[in-house]
Formats: C-alpha cells, sequence, structure tokens
C-alpha cells in the first residue's frame, strides 16, 4: 500500500464508498418517474449516476428540462428520497468490522461527502453511525464543496490531524482532486459509482480498490 504508515486518521466519501445507497436512490427516482407517468429505469442504469447526485439522476430520467421544471422535479426527488433514506442502505459488506478495528485502535475516522447535511445527518442516524464517526462534512457545511480542498482541509481540523496524515477514499475524480489539493493521501473505490466513460485509472490517485476487501485490507494495515 505504498507508504501510508503514517496515516493517523481516516475519511470516506458517504455514497458508493463507504454507504451503497444506489438502490434506495435509484428507487427515489423511480417513484418520481412513476408520478409522472413514466416507465421505470433499470438499476443498472441509474447506478453509475448516484455518485453525482440528484442532479445527474432526474437529468438521467428526464433529460433536458427547462429550468424551472428541473428544479420542481428535483426537489420531488429529494422529498421522496428523504422518506426513504434507509429502507436498503448499508454498509459495504464487512466495512463494519473494518470500522469497528479502527476505533478499538484510536485511529479516528470521518465523512466528508457532497450530500447535504439534512439528507447525509438523518441517514447516518438511522444506521447508527453518526455516533461513531468523528467528524462529519457535508455538502452544505461550508460555502465550499468537493473538488474544492476546503471541507477535507475542514474535517483534519475536526479530527485534529495534519492533512498529510489522512487517507481518503472516494469513488468520484472530484474526491481525487480534492484530496490531491488538500495534501492527503487519496485512494479510489473502483467497486463505487463510476459512470462507464470515465477512466479512474488516470485520476491522480495513490492507488486503486476494486471492491470493499481491498479497502478493508487498506484499513487494516493502518493498525
Amino acid at each position: 500500500m505504498m507508504s501510508i504508515s503514517t496515516a493517523r486518521a481516516v475519511l470516506f466519501d458517504l455514497d458508493g464508498t463507504l454507504l451503497d445507497t444506489a438502490h434506495d436512490m435509484a428507487a427515489a427516482l423511480n417513484r418520481l418517474l412513476d408520478e409522472h407517468g413514466r416507465p421505470p429505469l433499470a438499476f443498472a442504469d441509474i447506478r453509475p449516476h448516484v455518485s453525482h447526485g440528484s442532479t445527474a439522476l432526474v437529468r438521467l430520467g428526464f433529460g433536458q428540462t427547462d429550468e424551472t421544471t428541473f428544479g420542481m422535479l428535483r426537489q420531488r426527488y429529494l422529498e421522496v428520497y428523504r422518506q426513504n433514506l434507509a429502507e436498503q442502505t448499508q454498509l459495504f459488506e464487512g466495512l463494519d468490522s473494518a470500522l469497528n478495528r479502527l476505533e478499538v485502535e484510536g485511529i479516528p475516522w470521518g465523512i466528508v461527502t457532497n450530500k447535504p447535511g439534512w439528507l447525509t445527518e438523518p441517514l447516518l442516524d438511522q444506521l447508527e453511525l453518526r455516533h461513531r464517526a468523528t467528524v462529519v462534512v457535508s455538502g452544505d457545511t461550508l460555502k465550499e464543496r468537493k473538488p474544492h480542498p476546503a471541507p477535507l482541509l475542514h474535517a483534519a481540523d475536526g479530527l485534529g490531524v495534519a492533512a498529510e496524515d489522512c487517507i481518503y477514499i472516494g469513488d468520484a475524480e472530484r474526491d481525487v482532486l480534492a484530496a490531491r489539493a488538500a495534501g492527503m493521501k487519496v485512494f479510489v473505490a473502483l467497486f463505487g459509482y463510476i459512470p462507464a466513460e470515465e477512466r479512474p485509472e488516470d485520476w491522480p490517485a495513490m492507488g486503486w480498490l476494486k471492491d470493499p476487501a481491498e479497502l478493508i485490507v487498506l484499513l487494516n494495515s493502518l493498525l
């Protein structure tokens, strides 16, 4: 895993890295499509767009619309999703035990996501993760969002750890760019929600994790 032995904390993106949220976010889109008399989309077609949030999902389902219509659709999507945040959402396989080991060994971990706090916090509460994370930075915690490094630097301050001693793991190019700009070590979760047309192997990361098992190996290497 190269030179990560100095890492003293771990930060995660949320959707597609720490949590498998795709089923609930896809279900919300299909409920919205049904409300407008449109046929559902296949889960396999929706999944790669989940990391790009409600904007990408509504555009996937409804194509190009005028700004007013899009805003109404997006707001309704968020309402539907908020009502069913954790029906199927869960930690990726094996991560609960890995997080527990970090906690036992005194290695703090946290979350930096572009998901707004009014969705992030109740989701973490429902999954009983909010009290376990040392720091949570949502998309509206600061005025800047990833790929700006400010959210990651804010999280490092909250952990009480220098940015260069943190590892950040995410599944989008903005995650890699934000972490590099913050001076953190960064790994790509290839098992996340990455569209087929993107080339994550070209992102300036320190390493690439093909499945949750490799992420667990990385976390265990810190112990």
